[in-house]
């Protein structure tokens, strides 16, 4: 074994404690509230830099209805399984919804010439209404929900959580999210630019439950 291996801390409750103090050292949280904080400190744990702050947006009655949707047990609707299994499903009373894998998916958007992702978004129902929708990967669905949003083929959701990630539309996916959402009278989460993934959709929606809980970082 190497003699330079480096000493490692491992307890949980220790790492998780010099983590947080880091970022809240690290991290530029001008224009945050303490409970929108909580959700930056989160997307930075998530993605290992604190530059990210900058990025985020979070508007101004999110955590509010974010937590209020929690407390009413609304519809969850996530655009990739991946994004539904990164959620802290111990603490929900109500079963995240996510319809990609739906066997009708492949042949319906190989017919319209289409994502699978938006596709998918067809088959989330009513109980979308004063929900959360959670897209932290696919930008066409993102997309896709704000202009069912728009032409009133969906109803609106209380929060979204728009973190999808990659070159190809989604900078511009998140920025029409941020443009649009006092418009389409929604709150949002996002960050900025490319950066996003599922990981970081699903600990901004962690982060809502904890908050729920009266539980901070």
């Amino acid at each position: 074994m190497a003699d330079n291996k480096p000493e490692y801390i491992k307890d949980p409750l220790k790492i998780e404690e010099e983590s947080f103090k880091q970022i809240k050292a690290l991290t530029d949280f001008t224009g945050f509230n303490e409970e929108q904080q909580q959700i930056v400190m989160r997307l930075v744990h998530t993605c290992g830099n604190p530059d990210v702050a900058q990025q985020v947006r979070i508007s101004s009655g999110a955590v509010a209805a974010g937590i209020a949707a929690l407390q009413q047990q609304a519809g969850i609707f996530c655009d990739v399984e991946m994004v539904k299994q990164g959620l802290t499903k111990r603490f929900l009373d109500t079963e995240p919804q996510c319809f990609l894998n739906d066997p009708d998916v492949p042949d319906i958007a190989k017919a319209n010439g289409e994502t699978r992702t938006m596709t998918a978004l067809q088959f989330w129902d009513e109980s979308l209404a004063g929900g959360i929708a959670i897209i932290g990967n696919a930008p066409t669905a993102l997309f896709r929900l704000l202009e069912n949003i728009e032409q009133g083929k969906s109803p609106k959701p209380a929060l979204v959580i728009g973190i999808p990630v990659g070159f190809i539309g989604a900078a511009e996916s998140k920025d029409y999210l941020w443009q649009v959402h006092q418009t389409l009278g929604i709150e949002c989460i996002t960050i900025l630019g490319r950066t996003g993934g599922s990981a970081l959709a699903a600990g901004a929606f962690n982060t809502l439950v904890r908050l729920q809980r009266g539980l901070r970082f």
